[in-house]
């Protein structure tokens, strides 16, 4: 009995030491993290207010044409509760070029390195049958889509920044009046996600008043890569977009994951909509953190 007693005992002690080194751990851990995003929040400088467009400027009283197109095969269809699905429902809209006067005309910009997704993304999103309409000069690319949201068109021109010798030199003219500004990375590519930082100080010296988003691309690639590689990653690349004060979306142009979210997110914060999106910070799956 009483080696039984002494048995238990030992293993209580063990499990105590064992609880008390995990809490340190998980103390230390927190506080390196809380140290990384301070030091990179001094270097980017102190964090930014961004304005919003008002819901009663940016919306004309409008009426949506009748007889409106389905949205391309593959759209993400939105589920988080009516306000988004109705602002969903009304996108992809075709319209007559008699009435440009009624169309709120947006311009977004799309930065990061070379061969990390930038084009497929914006192909995926503006649609196939629409891939050779842009306008694609030395350094930048230009695509255009255009929305109907609650009876209002909305144009977004995109101008996606080239990660060549040509690109930095286009970024005066990509960033100046964009509303938001996409900084992207390779999700299977560190280096890429190390650049981020470099193209959004570039940017913010031709705006300081777009809505920043950080986006991992080649989610598709990413979750075949070892779990322990995955979250350290994600981790990195949480910290970069805290410190940039922008949510973070892991996406994929394949397989059409989180295209359309974001722009239906960017609409809404733009616009005062109201929408709840729902945080993921699972390892494994698609991150969207804010």
């Amino acid at each position: 009995m009483t080696k039984r007693l002494l048995l238990c005992y030992r293993r209580m002690v063990h499990l105590n030491m064992k609880r008390k080194i995990i809490c340190k751990f998980t103390i230390l851990q927190k506080y390196l993290n809380s140290f990384w995003n301070n030091v990179l929040a001094c270097w980017l400088g102190k964090s930014i207010n961004y304005r919003q467009l008002s819901h009663n400027q940016s919306f004309p009283a409008t009426t949506t044409s009748k007889g409106m197109p389905s949205p391309p095969a593959g759209a993400e269809m939105a589920s988080h509760g009516g306000s988004t699905e109705n602002m969903a429902a009304t996108c992809c809209c075709d319209h007559s070029k008699d009435s440009s006067e009624n169309v709120v005309a947006l311009k977004i910009s799309l930065l990061g390195d070379n061969h990390i997704g930038k084009t497929s993304f914006l192909r995926k999103y503006v649609g196939k049958e629409k891939v050779d309409e842009g306008l694609s000069t030395k350094g930048v690319n230009q695509m255009d889509k255009t929305l109907c949201v609650k009876g209002t068109r909305i144009s977004y021109s995109m101008w996606e920044v080239k990660g060549d010798a040509s690109g930095p030199t286009q970024i005066p003219m990509a960033c100046k009046d964009s509303v938001a500004m996409f900084f992207m990375f390779d999700l299977t590519s560190r280096c890429t996600l190390s650049s981020v930082l470099s193209w959004h100080q570039q940017a913010r010296q031709w705006n300081q008043t777009a809505i920043p988003v950080m986006i991992g691309t080649k989610f598709d690639d990413f979750v075949k890569l070892p779990l322990d590689l995955q979250w350290t990653i994600a981790s990195q690349a949480r910290t970069y977009a805290k410190a940039l004060n922008a949510p973070l979306f892991f996406s994929s142009a394949t397989y059409n994951i989180n295209v359309n979210k974001i722009f239906k997110f960017i609409t809404a914060k733009l616009f005062n909509l109201p929408w709840s999106l729902e945080r993921n910070l699972t390892i494994g799956e698609p991150i969207i953190d804010f």
